[in-house]
């Protein structure tokens, strides 16, 4: 029984991971990785301290920002994957 509950935590980890993976991967190709890392500061904040700043504005407002070029160049992801990006970025 215990070897069936660690396969399965061992299993929703791996599952986790790559989804984190596949978010890391869609802000590279949005271009985010250029100033930012997930916790360390680059030419802009961490993806953490931003998640501290931004965890009580809605997604949409963020999003609009962000597309809009309000207090950050304007990005060319689509709003979808700019959705997914703040959702992530929040879940740190």
């Amino acid at each position: 029984m215990k070897s069936k509950i660690a396969i399965a935590v061992a299993a929703a980890a791996m599952l986790m991971s790559g989804a984190a993976m596949a978010q890391a991967d869609l802000a590279d190709k949005a271009g985010c990785g250029k100033c930012h890392a997930v916790d360390t500061k680059k030419m802009g904040p961490s993806f953490k301290d931003i998640a501290a700043k931004i965890k009580n504005t809605p997604d949409a407002d963020v999003v609009k920002k962000l597309a809009t070029g309000q207090g950050h160049p304007k990005s060319t992801a689509s709003e979808a994957d700019l959705t997914a990006l703040v959702k992530w970025i929040k879940a740190m």
